[in-house]
């Protein structure tokens, strides 16, 4: 990349914009509307000569020339924290399904011991496009595919069966296409069986006595009054992996959050 003289604020602009993967995520923390994010980042490539985006129909993704731009941008960063007189804050976004960000929860005290860094949890069965920075680190259920992304696995989740008393034959029933749903409706046949959205709720209705549930073993162990009244299920065994862009995992903020939450996870 020619030399230049560059602007800070075109700097920490272009750097949320890459770092959220495009101009929506980004308007959370330079406090810039998405139109004037994209044109101060159309005059920075201008002026620069470069095009340091190419400008998908979900995001943003960088350049040859325009990761040269965020490793300089990184550093220059790097050097004016001192003067500034603190750090910026850096929201990471965590995604996962249900069960793992109540895990997660129970230990957010592991989690947090950097107040440069704010932790936002995206609980959702579905999965986030990390390739997009919809997320920055997300709990899967398999091994990432993409070029772009980078996999650490921590250990394999098992499911059986809960319940208050193995002689409730009424199961409940969480709508969605998550594995542990679909196996349920394969395999409950002609019971009476009670449908929510919320898997919380399942558990709640397990644990007064009301139902019987499909549960990942490290939750169901862990509630006091549940029994586990079946085999664990086979069919819905998986290796759980903690994926994240392969740009962001080697930045110190991302890093740090990703080994506690591994050590959580692997603990588990």
């Amino acid at each position: 990349m020619n030399e230049t003289n560059f602007d800070w604020d075109d700097l920490r602009l272009f750097l949320a914009v890459a770092r959220g993967g495009g101009l929506a995520a980004a308007t959370a923390t330079t406090e810039k509307s998405a139109p004037t994010l994209g044109r101060r980042m159309l005059a920075l490539e201008k002026r620069l000569g470069q095009e340091l985006f190419k400008r998908l129909p979900r995001g943003y993704e960088l350049t040859e020339h325009g990761q040269q731009l965020l490793e300089i941008a990184a550093s220059v960063e790097q050097g004016i924290r001192p003067i500034a007189g603190g750090s910026p804050t850096r929201r990471i976004k965590v995604s996962a399904g249900t069960w793992v960000t109540h895990l997660l929860s129970q230990h957010i005290a592991d989690l947090i011991s950097d107040t440069s860094i704010v932790l936002q949890f995206i609980s959702a069965d579905h999965v986030l496009d990390i390739a997009h920075r919809e997320a920055v680190i997300g709990i899967r259920n398999h091994r990432p595919t993409q070029i772009s992304l980078a996999g650490r696995h921590t250990n394999k989740i098992r499911f059986a069966v809960y319940a208050v008393d193995e002689n409730v034959d009424t199961w409940v029933s969480v709508l969605g296409s998550t594995p542990s749903a679909l196996w349920l409706r394969d395999n409950m046949g002609d019971s009476p069986y009670i449908e929510v959205s919320n898997p919380r709720n399942a558990l709640d209705m397990a644990l007064v006595g009301a139902a019987r549930v499909v549960l990942p073993t490290f939750i169901g162990e862990r509630a006091s009054n549940l029994r586990q009244i079946s085999t664990e299920i086979e069919e819905l065994e998986h290796m759980q992996w903690l994926v994240t862009h392969h740009e962001e995992r080697h930045t110190p903020e991302v890093r740090a959050v990703i080994e506690r939450v591994h050590h959580v996870l692997v603990a588990t």
